[in-house]
């Protein structure tokens, strides 16, 4: 589906979202009231879709390939004052329709994995679940912010099965290693307290401590590498070993028959 019939798609969905939780698509939001709640459902119901087939996914490398991919997984529905503030700040006027259309981080989900090349990997994973489309994406990751940010998002629509019909609700997905993550919680947690501006010398440490994160992730990724070479010399030379040893088990018998 391309850009233009998938925003034709994802704008008829918004719709039918809408319909079923007001009768004026254009009414003033009020998070207090029920109409919010059921628009709620859908995002929340979305977010529980997706995070059960990251798990399984998660699962099925752990157990069947011996391979931790995913470190964990956290979700979110992002608070109703967060959402007004959001608007607000937007200057979107105060409608269901703008909610719904406009901000597309109230349902998120934050897969963390162990090595950056993991990330892409996962995000080629999202790209094959079947029933999920890509709206969007931004790589951080390659691409930082300018105060250091590193992470891969990605825009979703995630299909809910409902008893009448199936309607696609948007989810963001961050993914990131665990070096990203924490870096981010930090920088979270400070820049709350300063409102969103911190002073200049606390931006410049913060970026500093980014550009430490970006050498561990590399240094722990050519560690796991070169962990994953020795692994493989060390299974060839029990191969060999175990080779030699049916060799000459097969002679004695040979010889014995002599």
């Amino acid at each position: 589906m391309n850009i233009t019939k998938m925003e034709e798609f994802m704008r008829e969905n918004d719709l039918m979202i809408i319909e079923r939780c007001i009768e004026n698509k254009n009414e003033k939001l009020d998070v207090k009231e029920e109409p919010f709640e059921k628009l709620m459902f859908f995002y929340k119901s979305a977010l529980k879709q997706l995070e059960l087939q990251m798990n399984i996914i998660k699962d099925e490398f752990k157990l069947i390939y011996n391979y931790d991919l995913i470190d964990h997984i956290d979700t979110r529905i992002k608070e109703p004052k967060s959402i007004v503030k959001k608007m607000e700040k937007k200057k979107y006027d105060k409608t269901y329709l703008n909610l719904i259309e406009k901000i597309n981080d109230i349902a998120g989900i934050r897969i963390v994995c162990t090595l950056k090349d993991d990330i892409f990997f996962i995000r080629d994973l999202v790209k094959q679940i079947p029933d999920i489309h890509v709206l969007k994406e931004k790589d951080y990751v390659t691409n930082p912010k300018e105060s250091g940010y590193k992470s891969y998002h990605m825009l979703v629509s995630v299909p809910i099965f409902l008893s009448d019909s199936v309607v696609d609700t948007k989810v963001e997905i961050q993914i990131r290693t665990i070096a990203m993550d924490f870096w981010a919680s930090l920088e979270h947690k400070i820049y709350y307290k300063f409102e969103g501006d911190a002073p200049d010398y606390i931006s410049r440490d913060l970026r500093e401590c980014a550009e430490m994160v970006s050498t561990l992730d590399e240094k722990m990724l050519s560690l796991n590498e070169a962990i994953q070479e020795c692994l493989e010399k060390q299974e060839e030379l029990n191969m060999s070993t175990k080779t030699k040893e049916s060799n000459r088990q097969d002679q004695r018998v040979l010889q014995g028959l002599d």
